[in-house]
């Protein structure tokens, strides 16, 4: 768990800083000393840039699968731990236990040290007998893995099978949620449909995985025989395959979230993003407007404080300001101004054309 955390974590901030040093790297070694380096901002520089982060990206995604993969050969499982075939009945599961058993048997060993280490040893391989020749208990492991092993007051394949769904709904139930709410503060739009049909089919998988009595025939006639005949690794068990697909695909979902920015087509001017865009400038602006009004009320106020319960004062100061309008916004207008001229104009008849810009100045 501690691993897939540090995994996870490392997406926050490990592509970014490793394209910065690669991208400062690949100056040094592709620009001559005394040549000018790209500007950080320059359409070259956000273009070697874009280049470098796909690149790390796409290598950070590989190793993270690399490294889910070789955690569950590390673990190991009990048919590994027996050195037997995956289809391997019974009567081999035993006889084999028989032979490890004579070999690692705790009372064969000299110290203190190798007595605790062989018993620990030992009780593995008496586990990985009894729940191989039990075939209820092979068909739980070989879906749900050992985690079985502590699972309580079950007994028949229905049991485990329950249980093992309860187990994996709220895994599923706390993406789904997960993603929902990234898409409504505005994360991971794109390829959105695309997620949750890939979520879906995972899920659709695991189900038919788990509840079926054979194992999935992409396993046993697709994968383990491409593993097994291409590299030395061995078949995977479906518990295995499950956790595998779990961490890919929660990974991939991760890695193209950092690279929709590179691929998402950007919005025309007159696309809803521009129209929300342009609804928020004018929200702006009309708060502007009521906050300016209400602080020229306020000051208009202040102004008139000096006046209140003086009627004539108040009278004299709405005149000067009737005043004042017209003088500077009524008189300023220039088709007020227009009209004055032309009036002027008729009653002075013979006046000249310079008449009209004397009254207007």
């Amino acid at each position: 768990m501690s691993n897939n955390l540090i995994s996870y974590l490392g997406w926050t901030f490990l592509p970014n800083l490793v394209t910065g040093w690669v991208q400062s790297l690949y100056y040094g070694l592709t620009i001559r000393a005394g040549d000018p380096k790209p500007q950080p901002g320059s359409p070259r520089y956000l273009k070697h840039r874009q280049r470098i982060h796909i690149a790390v990206i796409v290598i950070y995604l590989l190793y993270t699968i690399y490294e889910a993969d070789y955690w569950v050969r590390i673990n190991g499982d009990f048919y590994q731990d027996l050195n037997l075939p995956v289809d391997v009945d019974e009567k081999k599961i035993k006889s084999r236990f028989r032979r490890l058993a004579a070999i690692h048997h705790p009372d064969k060993a000299v110290s203190p040290e190798d007595h605790a280490n062989a018993e620990t040893y030992f009780v593995k391989l008496k586990s990985a007998q009894d729940t191989l020749t039990d075939a209820t208990k092979r068909f739980a492991y070989d879906r749900f893995g050992p985690d079985m092993l502590k699972w309580q007051h079950v007994s028949s394949t229905r049991d485990y099978i329950l249980v093992g769904l309860q187990n994996t709904g709220p895994l599923y139930g706390g993406f789904v949620v997960f993603m929902i709410l990234l898409s409504m503060i505005g994360y991971l739009q794109w390829g959105r449909y695309w997620r949750y049909l890939v979520f879906a089919c995972l899920a659709l998988v695991e189900y038919h995985t788990l509840t079926r009595p054979y194992w999935s025939p992409f396993l046993t006639r697709v994968l383990n025989p491409l593993l097994t005949m291409l590299t030395s690794h061995p078949p995977l068990l479906p518990f295995q395959f499950i956790a595998l697909a779990h961490k890919i695909t929660l990974t991939f979902f991760i890695a193209m979230g950092q690279l929709s920015s590179f691929f998402a087509t950007p919005a025309p001017p007159g696309s809803s993003s521009s129209s929300a865009f342009d609804e928020q400038q004018l929200q702006r602006l009309e708060q502007l407007a009521q906050t300016t009004e209400v602080e020229i009320a306020r000051v208009l106020a202040l102004e008139m404080a000096p006046m209140v319960g003086d009627e004539a004062g108040q009278k004299d100061m709405n005149g000067r300001v009737r005043e004042w309008l017209v003088q500077n916004t009524v008189r300023a207008d220039p088709e007020v101004r227009d009209a004055v001229g032309r009036a002027m104009q008729r009653r002075r008849a013979g006046a000249p054309a310079g008449a009209r810009q004397q009254v207007t100045t």
